[in-house]
């Protein structure tokens, strides 16, 4: 009897041991907090990830695709496909879809920046005018091929922009639209002329040359937010990272990245 007590005790203080070695090592609460993000918020979220990894237990798992379109992997088309991810980052608009649709659930949406549209040219090439709306259309009749995203900033190019401007029918004949890959990366590889984007994608992108933002009277800025998947994994973990790219902490690295904070308060 005394030694099936002494059993029992010394087994109780091993289990105890245990658990308050996982409690402060993290691995309790240690998540893998999967997100998917546009173009848009990628960069700022690489640099970002590391930084909340640091003082966090959990770990991010980065995805990337457009906001929008049929593309194999746009975000809409890796979720039809069964994809499952915890947090979405996309455009503001893009998001609300998915939560009418119900795979984000509602109460969960967060903005988290602002962005606008740039321009650039390749590396080494004239810089052509885009300064003011005239100087704007003139470029872009003048420019034998013009490449825009297919995700937000290309759909206001190619449904807005370019009617607004009365040149939508010369358009059809030297525009283009990117699927899977960067804007820049094209014009870096000389395939077109002239090419648009939010500025935070144009940024990073090596051989190219930054030509300036739209005029103001004609730019577009695009909210870009964040959002739980109603299929998340855990809802504590996705509330916390989000929490932190909402954050002052993050507002450096956000504005590096070419986009503007927006500290939203958070709805939970």
């Amino acid at each position: 009897m005394f030694l099936n007590i002494k059993l029992y005790r010394d087994l109780k203080q091993l289990v105890i041991f245990f658990v308050a070695t996982l409690f402060l090592s993290g691995g309790v609460f240690a998540a893998e907090i999967h997100v998917i993000t546009s173009g848009a918020f990628a960069e700022a979220l690489l640099t970002l990830a590391p930084i909340y990894e640091k003082q966090s237990a959990n770990k991010v798992i980065i995805s990337n695709g457009s906001s929008m379109g049929s593309a194999p992997d746009s975000i809409p088309s890796r979720l039809s496909r069964g994809e499952r991810f915890d947090i979405l980052i996309l455009a503001s608009p893009a998001l609300d879809a998915f939560i009418k649709s119900g795979q984000v659930e509602a109460g969960t949406k967060v903005d988290l920046v602002a962005s606008v549209i740039g321009a650039a040219v390749r590396k080494g090439a004239s810089k052509p005018d885009i300064s003011t709306v005239e100087a704007l259309k003139k470029t872009l009749l003048a420019s034998k091929s013009v490449a825009y995203s297919a995700s937000a900033s290309g759909t206001y190019l190619s449904t807005v922009l370019f009617m607004q401007l009365g040149i939508a029918e010369q358009m059809q004949l030297t525009a283009k639209k990117i699927y899977s890959e960067r804007v820049g990366t094209v014009v870096a590889r000389g395939e077109a002329d002239l090419g648009f984007q939010q500025l935070s994608e144009l940024i990073p992108i090596g051989g190219i040359e930054f030509i300036g933002e739209l005029p103001g009277e004609v730019q577009q800025t695009v909210l870009f937010s964040a959002g739980i998947t109603s299929n998340r994994n855990n809802l504590n973990a996705a509330r916390d990272l989000i929490a932190f790219l909402a954050s002052k902490q993050a507002v450096p690295m956000i504005t590096q990245a070419g986009l503007k904070p927006v500290l939203s308060p958070l709805p939970w």
